[in-house]
């Protein structure tokens, strides 16, 4: 078995245009689309493929959601402004992409002792009363790690997926290093005890 798996979760990026846009315009062009200028400045658009949320206002700034790697995101935004374009919605340069925040899950395969963790890492906060995780703050790479007793874990802040790798790594072996990991114990198969007359 791994020491531990990862699963990326949502990459969330900005995107600058570098010129301004008629929402107006894409609202009318695009079927699908949302824009309530009463309710919120931002349209929406969405994509099924890559499945994604992007949020377009007349700066020309967008925010991207949903996206399940960096690629992803850049193929969400190739995917919007070839639509615009199509519609004959002019966009002149080539977007900017920036991305924000990866947010992954990772299993430790093992049960950690939170308790005993809580007391020997540093810039950590565990408040089992209040949240059943302990929430560390790694400095590099910068990111926070939600770490329940399981050995599930939530990472959140990384600006790539090779962040969040070192993230799981590093923490990963600090956790062994102070000896908080407990192995899991196999799961038990059930014995059949029914006659063969049933078979």
């Amino acid at each position: 078995m791994d020491e531990f798996s990862i699963r990326i979760e949502n990459v969330v990026a900005s995107v600058s245009l570098g010129e301004t846009i008629d929402l107006y315009q894409i609202a009318r062009a695009i079927p699908g689309v949302d824009y309530d200028p009463k309710r919120f400045p931002g349209l929406l658009f969405r994509l099924s493929k890559p499945k994604t949320a992007t949020l377009i206002f007349s700066s020309g700034k967008m925010v991207c959601t949903g996206a399940k790697s960096s690629s992803g995101v850049y193929e969400a935004v190739d995917e919007i402004v070839r639509t615009l374009r199509e519609k004959g919605i002019e966009i002149k340069g080539k977007p900017e992409v920036f991305i924000q925040n990866v947010v992954a899950s990772a299993n430790l395969n093992s049960e950690v002792n939170l308790e005993k963790a809580g007391l020997k890492l540093d810039n950590v906060l565990y408040e089992p009363e209040q949240f059943s995780g302990l929430i560390y703050r790694m400095g590099e790479p910068k990111v926070v790690l939600l770490i329940f007793g399981s050995g599930k874990m939530v990472c959140t802040g990384a600006r790539s997926e090779q962040d969040v790798y070192d993230a799981v790594k590093k923490i990963y072996g600090k956790l062994k290093e102070i000896d908080v990991l407990i192995a899991k114990k196999p799961a038990r198969r059930a014995v059949c005890s029914c006659s063969s007359s049933f078979l």
